[in-house]
């Protein structure tokens, strides 16, 4: 039993000698290449084998042919261990250069293109990560390709919303000053129209930035659908009547929402607003509020004629307004987008699809 106990710790002692020389060389060696590294590694753990072994046979004293018998023996198993960590490193080294070249590729803007050739477990799972973030980063740019578009266009459709009536009060405002107007009433009355309509296209903008930076701020209340609707149903029948369009909300159930009820009834009033101005005279707005699986959803189908297809995924997008509208009273195109972001802060959804002569829109709340 002491004889194995001096026989462990000599080679204890041995092969502890060559791998303190193997961490410090490992320390100096530990930026470069993974080849490098595990060639330093393998050479420790044969050096720790012969060095273990020369200090037995030291200890017990073999014979000079018996010593070198174990030495060829161990450097043989040296050689055969060098390649094998050298061909190792150097197929890690080339699937790691593989995944960098890829990763490079989708950094610069492009799409991430994993290496067709088999990887370690690790690199494997590095790939389908760097995978996953292009396919992030893809939708991210899309994204932001399609928010400049439109903040393009509402930029072009501002401008022109806005230099039309600023045109008008300027012509109004000199025929005033240099008093060849004929009717200074009517001219004051259509001087107030105007600055009414450019004052709404501000505060649509206002709110429009303020749901953007994530600022708005919201006082939720108990208030039943029933109620909220109709208030924005008595809100609207003055535009409707204008406009020779017919209200109906006799479908509405009285479920109670927990909503901020100032800017949800600014929801539905732009909703009903849109559609009254969408639907043609003796045409029909219908209100409708039902409880689902998924909350509560109302929804306001218009007698448009229908959405193209094509356009049904930029409805809700920053300054859109559709083919045909270009010209007062139709808007900055901001109101969809607003109840857009109104009701995605109240933890929901709106959607739009085409029915049989028309629209519908529907707004899904949460139920309180």
């Amino acid at each position: 039993m002491t004889d194995i106990l001096l026989i462990a710790l000599f080679a204890f002692l041995g092969a502890a000698a060559a791998g303190l020389l193997g961490a410090l060389v490992l320390r100096f060696f530990r930026h470069r290449s993974l080849v490098v590294s595990l060639t330093v590694v393998a050479a420790v753990a044969v050096t720790a084998m012969l060095a273990g072994t020369l200090a037995v046979a030291w200890a017990m004293f073999l014979s000079p042919h018996d010593l070198s018998v174990v030495t060829t023996v161990v450097a043989m198993a040296a050689v055969v261990s060098l390649a094998t960590a050298m061909l190792l490193g150097r197929w890690v080294a080339a699937r790691s250069r593989e995944l960098t070249l890829a990763a490079r590729s989708f950094g610069d803007g492009g799409t991430f293109a994993a290496p067709t050739a088999p990887a370690t477990a690790e690199l494997a799972a590095l790939t389908r990560e760097l995978a996953a973030t292009s396919a992030k980063l893809d939708s991210s740019r899309e994204r932001e390709r399609a928010l400049e578009t439109s903040r393009r266009e509402l930029v072009a459709w501002i401008s022109h919303d806005l230099r039309t009536p600023l045109a008008g009060l300027r012509a109004m405002s000199e025929a005033l000053e240099d008093g060849v107007a004929v009717d200074p009433g009517r001219y004051l009355r259509q001087i107030r129209t105007e600055v009414e309509r450019m004052n709404d296209m501000v505060g649509d903008l206002f709110e429009l930035s303020r749901i953007h930076a994530g600022s708005l701020t919201l006082t939720p209340t108990r208030i039943s659908v029933y109620d909220l609707v109709g208030d924005a149903l008595a809100g609207a029948d003055p535009l409707a009547r204008e406009h020779g369009v017919r209200l109906v909300g006799d479908r509405i159930e009285a479920v109670p929402v927990e909503v901020d009820g100032k800017e949800m009834s600014r929801v539905l009033g732009n909703l009903l607003i849109n559609a009254i101005r969408r639907t043609p005279a003796d045409g029909t707005v219908a209100v409708a509020a039902q409880r689902t699986g998924g909350g509560v959803v109302v929804s306001v189908t218009d007698g448009c004629g229908g959405i193209p297809e094509q356009d049904l995924a930029r409805v809700f997008d920053t300054g859109w307004r559709g083919s045909h509208a270009r010209t007062p009273p139709a808007g900055a195109g901001l109101g969809l987008a607003i109840v857009r972001g109104i009701v995605e802060a109240h933890a929901g959804r709106a959607e739009v699809r085409n029915v049989t002569g028309g629209c519908c829109f529907e707004v899904t709340l949460p139920v309180a």
